[in-house]
């Protein structure tokens, strides 16, 4: 629908007199009023307009109806229960918006959102909330501090690209085609680029962090398109194989939005950020830097899940649990006038795990699915959650009465989380007494689930609100780069969670080093470890190393215990692949099977077809499939 279209239906059907402007910011409608209490008392009007447009709709007053902020501010702070606990309050004119930060927000809000409504109607400010994490996250803090500063800056870029969404297309759609860039037949650099006669979008933007060559990266020579006739990106989940080279597009001329929850955002920047350091530190950089890494968090529009956004002007997308880590997303596609839906289901988890909801498989329309297969091969079938769990307390267990050490390399983001919830509840339930230790970037990560409890498992999310935060057990340590050498050196046994989990670089192979020759000692892997990285290497069997001590080089014997739990994995097994494309809704008649080893891809395609009829295929990349 055009800007004009839009404009149009909204003056004849509005009520008379009081919208002053209309607007659009990326996907969003925005109204100007002069009346904001009007709107707050009629709520069905709004409503009536976004069903008349199909669109999501916000209304605002008009800047010369906006009260003082200094008086604002007392009115706010008078109206709000001061057992709400309030942090802050910030008003930014660009949005018409009053920043409230606080501990309680059910308070802020009010029975049935009275409070807000209060507000909004004695100060014209709109209220936008924050929460006030129990554990506060540098990074969150950061990426709110700097949206709020440049808020000019981000409310123009909104408008364009709006009117770029709205804009009045040159074409019909009547061919749609996807051309895989990274990550097809293979784990790391997921990137696929989704074609229409109008649209150029991005599903996925990552790096291969266990490659060294010319696969560490998507190949955007061959997809022969400039990067600066990009029209969007979809990010559906932060771990780096999805998200690690998205800063890279704005250092080479794109000026667009990515779309994807607010806690992908706040954890894609941590973990870009971290890698663009990492990089620099072992001669490995990354082409960009922290620079390209502010244009990327500017220009991100956060969407909720199941709200439908319009993200060009013949593709609407909406975004649903996919249960792998915090914020990610199943991502729906509705292309052309209902010419053709296609799900992609990034990294998912079908199964139960203690963090989140399993993935979401119910649409209102599909006929292509985009899946992984990272463990589609036959026999990739994982343990039972509990049994592994299990597994996990008794090998500590063993290690611990044998005076040793465990070491846990995990990704900073999903795995960590999982196993302090394991080891929470073996604490809990006096199983466990040893300290555990939280090095790399588990905690600030940490400190960003805490941000965004309502995305977490409900049992969790009563927890954090109720004031019995789990990840907050006495004992989780956290480890400042100091203290490794003491951990290390102490006779006392403990559990070491350490970065990262493949270990291709960061703490985890420091402890390592250390602790890799003394049998008393455990290593246990409960993650994916990729071709090529040294936990895949030490999970095949490796004896020893070479390492640089002191300036010299000495062969590192490993004489520690090394156990491999399945079980913790954020993806699906080949039973949960096969089960959601049992209960997916409705049917899609094509499968196309990516982010998984050759082998494993193939085999799950042509197993989809014999199972299900699927027309199924498992490409190579820069393949282009014609879905119309």
């Amino acid at each position: 629908m055009e800007f004009k279209e839009i404009t149009r239906i909204i003056e004849e059907t509005a009520p008379e007199g009081k919208i002053t402007k209309v607007d659009v910011e990326g996907p969003k409608v925005i109204l100007y009023t002069k009346d904001i209490g009007f709107f707050v008392d009629n709520s069905n009007e709004v409503r009536s307009l976004a069903t008349s447009l199909k669109k999501r709709i916000i209304v605002r007053s008009t800047s010369d109806s906006l009260m003082d902020p200094l008086e604002a501010k007392k009115i706010i702070v008078d109206i709000i229960p001061k057992e709400a606990n309030i942090e802050d309050v910030e008003f930014d004119p660009c949005f018409s918006e009053v920043r409230i930060e606080a501990e309680k927000l059910g308070l802020v809000i009010g029975k049935r959102g009275t409070t807000l409504d209060e507000i909004t109607k004695k100060t014209g400010w709109t209220p936008k909330l924050l929460r006030k994490s129990p554990i506060q996250s540098e990074t969150v803090r950061s990426i709110r501090k700097m949206l709020f500063e440049n808020g000019e800056e981000r409310a123009k870029l909104l408008k364009n690209v709006g009117r770029k969404i709205y804009r009045k297309p040159d074409s019909e759609c009547d061919w749609i085609r996807i051309t895989p860039l990274g990550g097809a037949q293979q784990v790391g650099r997921s990137s696929i680029l989704l074609q229409t006669p109008e649209s150029n979008v991005l599903l996925d933007c990552g790096i291969n962090v266990a490659a060294q060559d010319a696969e560490r990266f998507p190949d955007f020579r061959a997809a022969k398109l400039a990067i600066s006739e990009l029209d969007a990106v979809v990010i559906s989940h932060a771990h780096l194989d999805h998200c690690g080279f998205v800063p890279y597009l704005y250092k080479y001329g794109y000026d667009g939005p990515i779309y994807c929850t607010e806690p992908t955002r706040d954890l894609m920047a941590l973990l870009v950020l971290d890698a663009v350091e990492i990089g620099a530190k072992s001669q490995n950089e990354l082409p960009f830097g922290s620079k390209e890494v502010r244009d990327m968090i500017k220009h991100t529009i956060p969407l909720e899940y199941e709200e439908v956004a319009d993200i060009t002007p013949d593709i609407h997308l909406t975004l649903y649990t996919s249960g792998h880590i915090l914020g990610s997303s199943v991502c729906h596609f509705h292309i052309g006038e209902g010419l053709h839906n296609m799900v992609y289901t990034g990294d998912f988890k079908f199964g139960d795990t203690r963090l989140l909801e399993a993935a979401v498989y119910e649409f209102p329309r599909v006929e292509t699915l985009i899946i992984e297969s990272t463990y589609g091969g036959r026999y990739d079938v994982q343990p039972n959650r509990r049994d592994a769990e299990t597994l996990l307390i008794d090998t500590i267990k063993k290690t611990v009465e044998n005076n040793g050490k465990v070491l846990i390399p995990v990704f900073s983001v999903g795995r960590s989380q999982e196993v302090m919830m394991v080891l929470e509840n073996a604490y809990r339930f006096n199983e466990l007494n040893v300290p555990v230790y939280l090095d790399g970037m588990i905690w600030e990560a940490t400190a960003i689930h805490t941000s965004y409890p309502e995305y977490l498992k409900s049992h969790i999310k009563h927890r954090v609100f109720n004031g019995y935060n789990p990840f907050l057990v006495d004992a989780f340590k956290k480890v400042e780069h100091k203290e490794r050498r003491g951990i290390i050196e102490s006779p006392d046994p403990c559990v070491i969670l350490a970065t990262s989990g493949m270990m291709t670089g960061g703490p985890s192979v420091e402890y390592f080093k250390s602790l890799a020759e003394n049998e008393k000692n455990t290593i246990a892997f409960v993650g994916y470890q990729s071709e090529g990285s040294l936990g895949r290497r030490i999970q095949n069997g490796l004896s020893e190393m070479p390492i640089e001590d002191n300036g010299k080089t000495k062969n590192l014997k490993i004489r520690m215990n090394i156990q491999t739990i399945d079980g913790f994995s954020g993806h699906a097994d080949r039973r949960q692949l096969l089960g959601y494309c049992k209960k997916i809704s409705p049917k899609p008649k094509r499968s196309i099977v990516v982010h998984g080893e050759a082998s494993k891809a193939t085999n799950l395609s042509a197993t989809l077809y014999d199972m299900f009829g699927f027309e199924s295929s498992a490409p190579r990349n820069l393949d282009s499939i014609r879905l119309i």
